[in-house]
Formats: structure tokens, sequence, C-alpha cells
């Protein structure tokens, strides 16, 4: 075992998974939902279905990777509270509860549909429950039925399945119909639930979904993928997403392996490739990597699931290239996120977000976009890989 390895292991099991397991909230189930910068714990937040399908997936993978059966009853723990996300009407998970069970939020978006689908996915692989894969089965056919139209996935629906406003996936003064985001992770809850179940709907649905990315999300002149898009795919804003392309180029990848089909690899691994080449050249420096470039203006400050999502493009790269400069890439990331991003106040994790110079930008913790989902995979899939490094 290297000693990037053997560090990176050290985090996962002396850092991060301590972390997570001591925001459990045994009165009212699920995770804490915000920790504040100064570290208050806010039990009386509202828990969102992202936040716990995420949370219910790490847990999930983290056993299967370390055999620990602490984990699989914190996947339990978490696996009740996404039950009761579940809308026992009309299908599907709602944005978020309360923290005492009400519904705060009813939306239905997609990409919360697709993590839901990931999570039980994930573990029914670490439990064997049948109840979980036919719940990921329902909702992969709700998604199928109310979600996706002739020419792709949409996005916001109400509790009952009308169309709403996409604000909650739109950014950066634009609204928009279908997104990049929303794709990329319908591609990953589907890419999941087939690993669990090798079903030929499943499969024709992630042929299509690279179908949609090759002819419409990636951009071969500007080499990068656009994020946002109106219902013909008319692109909306000049916005470089840095981050979702160094993680499209590794976790598609991982779905062109799962498939294994030498035709759509050869069609599509290049792409993927040219994404990671690409961004190697605008996102990546000695000292992390950049968030993103809006119409020409580059943001700097370094966000904690853009660095993790780098190390393991770089390392993903590498092992399909061999070529240095990704080793050198993966190490940079690594050191960065050792020395920079990752909290070393007793009782905390990493930090959301840094300047260029690493200062600390007091945002919280927790909150219901940040858990365990990006950083606790970087560390999954690097002791999978185990890269002698």
């Amino acid at each position: 075992m290297s000693q990037m390895v053997a560090e990176v292991r050290a985090e996962l099991t002396g850092h991060i998974i301590p972390f997570w397991k001591g925001l459990r909230d045994d009165v009212w189930g699920g995770y804490v939902g915000l920790v504040e910068y100064d570290l208050t714990r806010r039990p009386e937040a509202v828990k969102g279905c992202i936040l716990n399908s995420r949370i219910l997936w790490f847990f999930s993978e983290a056993y299967l990777a370390l055999r620990d059966e602490s984990l699989l009853a914190e996947a339990y723990h978490t696996y009740d509270m996404l039950c009761r996300m579940t809308d026992p009407v009309n299908g599907g998970v709602f944005w978020s509860l309360n923290a005492d069970g009400s519904v705060a939020d009813g939306t239905k978006h997609t990409y919360n549909q697709a993590f839901a689908i990931y999570a039980l996915s994930a573990y029914h692989r670490a439990s064997g429950s049948a109840e979980a894969l036919d719940r990921a089965r329902t909702l992969f056919h709700t998604v199928e039925s109310h979600c996706r139209d002739g020419n792709g996935y949409l996005e916001a629906f109400t509790a009952n399945w009308q169309p709403e406003s996409n604000e909650k996936l739109s950014e950066n003064g634009i609204m928009a119909s279908r997104t990049m985001n929303t794709l990329l992770h319908v591609l990953e809850g589907y890419t999941g639930l087939y690993k669990s179940w090798p079903d030929d709907e499943v499969r024709k649905c992630l042929y299509a979904i690279f179908d949609i990315l090759e002819k419409h999300i990636w951009n071969p002149e500007k080499r990068r993928q656009e994020v946002f898009f109106d219902m013909d795919y008319h692109s909306l804003i000049d916005l470089y997403s840095y981050g979702h392309d160094i993680e499209t180029s590794w976790l598609a990848d991982r779905t062109l392996d799962l498939l294994d089909d030498p035709a759509l690899t050869a069609r599509i691994r290049p792409i993927l490739l040219a994404m990671a080449d690409q961004t190697s050249r605008e996102a990546l420096t000695d000292h992390g990597f950049v968030n993103e470039c809006d119409k020409g203006v580059v943001d700097t400050k370094r966000v904690w699931w853009i660095q993790a999502e780098a190390l393991l493009g770089y390392l993903n790269a590498w092992e399909r290239t061999g070529e240095a400069r990704y080793r050198e890439a993966v190490l940079n990331q690594w050191r960065f996120i050792r020395d920079v991003m990752i909290d070393r106040r007793p009782g905390s994790e990493w930090f959301g977000y840094v300047k260029a110079d690493g200062t600390p930008i007091g945002l919280p913790i927790v909150e219901p976009w940040k858990c365990p989902y990006h950083n606790g995979r970087m560390a999954l899939e690097v002791i999978r890989r185990n890269p002698d490094i």
C-alpha cells in the first residue's frame, strides 16, 4: 500500500466515518441536517433527500469495502429515513422533510429520484434487502414514466408530478429546462441499479443517456460539457463547470466498464479523456482545482467536492493513459486536500470552500448538499483501486 493510499484510508476510517456517525439523530431519524461553520449542530434543521440518500449510499459502500458491521447499522438507520421520504400516494421521493418528519418541500426532482435509486441499490448490495431493490426498481419506473420525454430527462415537478420551474438546479441567473448535472446523476443512479439488477430496460436507458451526452451535452470545439439548456438543448450560458467535467470523466467511464461494450467505449471514452485533459489545462493548479468559468471570468475558490472529484478524475486518466502528468496531478490534489481542505478542528470534517490562498470561507460544514458522498467516494475509490502511486 502506497503512502497516499494509506493516508486516504486513515482519513476515511479515522475522520470521515466517525464524523458522520456522530451526526446520527436517534430522536427524529436520519442525520443532523446542518452544522454551522462554528460547529454548532442544528438538529431542528430540515433533512434533505439529497443529504440522506448520499449518506445511505456512503455507509452502504463503506460497509462493502471495510466489512465493519457498525457501518451496515448506520446504513439501515438512513434507509429508514429515506423510506419516510417516499410519497405513499403519488410515488417518488420528496425534496425534504422537517425534523419532525412532516414534508418541508414536496418537490419531486429528477435529481433526487436518481440519488435515491443509487442509494437504495447500494443498500441492497450491502444488506441483501429485497425491499430496497424493489423500491429502487419502483423509482426507476417512476422516473421513466414522469421525468422523461422523447428527448431526454426533465427536471422538477410538484408532489403530484405536474411540471414545475427548475430553481433548484438552475444557477448563474438562468432557468434551465434540462441540465447536464441531472443527466449525469441519472446515469450514475441507473449504473448503480444496473449493477444490482442487470435489466435490459435499464441498459437501454444508459445507452440513451450516452447518446444525449455525445450529441447534446459535449461541445467538441470547446472540449467541455455545456451545463444549462432549454427544452431543445440550446445552451443557455457560456459556463465551464470544471468540477462536473472532471467528475464525468471518471464516473461515466465506470459505466462503460460495467456495460462492457467495445463499440460504445470506443465512441465515448475519447470524449471523457478529452474532458480530463482540458480541465488539466484550464482548472488544475499546484494549489488545488478552481471552481468554474462563467462568461470568461474564472471563479478561483476551491470547493470540497471538486477537489475530491479532481483527484479521482486524474487517477482514472492516469490508469487509462499512463501519462505521468496525471499521476503528478493526483499527488498534488491529495497534498492540497490533506493540507488545506481537511478541517483539523475537533468535531469537524472538511471545509466546504476555501479561497485561492487556502483561507477557509465560513460556510457550513454540513448542509443539504455537503455530505460524505464526494470525499467518502474519493476515499473508497482510492482504496478499491489501490494505485501504486
